[in-house]
């Protein structure tokens, strides 16, 4: 397998990265399953694996803690800190009190003393980005942390915190982890080229954008009985998003490969991801995701793709992407009643 830097950290991952979010409660509940999977991808050569504390409510670093027993120096770990945790409203978030103790509750499930890429899950409007950055800053010295990155940050956030990093003498953020496919090309505007930029390694989310890219889901056909139809099912019945798919086939078909495999291939070609994170739920779908571990996409199929679905566009919707408040709450965007003048 050929090794990429993380960035500028000096570290080598895989161009695959295993994401752990399906093994727990939330996908995946069997523990020795889990285990097998991490040990597969290990076996093949991956040497990266991301999770965060939220995924189950800790049991999937608690499965990747027991998986990593006698192999933990040669894994780059990563796992991220925001999401609720309880129902105290302090059991979340972005601030030092509570960054303080979350990293303490990842270091005792993930069975380890330090973690290699400690990520913010998303942005936290509420705390000042240098409230973030200095308890980061502090966790590296204490040796607890080796690397810091973000996941979901718009460019505007991303430019903010390596600015901040700067003139206050902190830590910087080294990664971004965004979600990118070829029906989720939004990125390629301003994130991934303020990452390169930065010198920041990217690893992708969702390359399959949620398996719409898996040729499950087709237009005109019932939709299938899955996780991702139940839990979002807006986004697995978009037109859109279904309209490209059916155009992204018969192009896959033409090439000698799954539409899956395609898909896979399209986001690590490009020059600012480091690596795409696989997210199986079960020893069938990791084995499937491997078999194209070794597709490397051709110019003219990339550009048959970026005819498709344009660069820089998103052809659907992400229901689990970040949506910055003004979008989200209808009076940061409009005057109070009484300023605003006559039409």
């Amino acid at each position: 397998m050929q090794y990429r830097s993380l960035g500028k950290t000096g570290i080598k991952v895989s161009p695959y990265c295993l994401g752990a979010m399906m093994l727990g409660g939330l996908g995946n509940p069997d523990h020795d399953e889990g285990i097998g999977m991490i040990h597969k991808a290990l076996d093949t050569g991956i040497n990266f694996i991301d999770t965060a504390d939220r995924y189950s409510r800790g049991e999937s670093e608690e499965i990747v803690g027991k998986a990593l027993k006698g192999r933990r120096e040669h894994v780059v770990l990563a796992t991220k800190v925001h999401g609720p945790m309880g129902d105290d409203p302090n059991e979340q978030g972005n601030s030092r009190r509570w960054i303080t103790r979350a990293v303490e509750g990842s270091l005792r499930r993930l069975q380890t003393d330090y973690i290699d890429l400690y990520q913010i899950h998303r942005p936290a409007p509420d705390t000042d980005i240098e409230e973030t950055l200095s308890v980061f800053t502090d966790l590296m010295r204490e040796g607890k942390v080796r690397a810091i990155g973000a996941s979901t940050f718009p460019a505007s956030e991303i430019v903010e915190a390596q600015w901040v990093a700067e003139r206050r003498g902190l830590a910087r953020f080294r990664t971004e982890q965004p979600p990118y496919s070829i029906l989720d090309r939004s990125i390629e505007r301003e994130v991934l080229p303020v990452c390169e930029k930065y010198g920041m390694g990217v690893m992708v989310w969702s390359p399959l954008s949620k398996g719409l890219l898996t040729g499950r889901y087709r237009k005109g056909r019932e939709m299938p009985d899955s996780l991702r139809a139940r839990y979002m099912p807006r986004q697995m019945s978009n037109e859109q998003s279904l309209d490209a798919v059916e155009q992204l086939i018969p192009l896959a078909e033409e090439a000698g490969l799954s539409l899956m495999h395609m898909a896979m291939g399209f986001v690590t070609a490009h020059r600012s991801v480091t690596s795409a994170i696989l997210g199986p739920r079960t020893m069938e779908h990791l084995d499937g995701l491997l078999d194209g571990a070794e597709v490397r996409l051709s110019d003219e199929i990339l550009d048959r793709i970026d005819a498709i679905v344009p660069p820089g566009t998103d052809v659907g919707i992400n229901e689990a992407g970040y949506n910055p408040p003004a979008v989200m709450q209808a009076g940061l965007r409009r005057r109070p009643v009484s300023e605003r003048s006559a039409a």
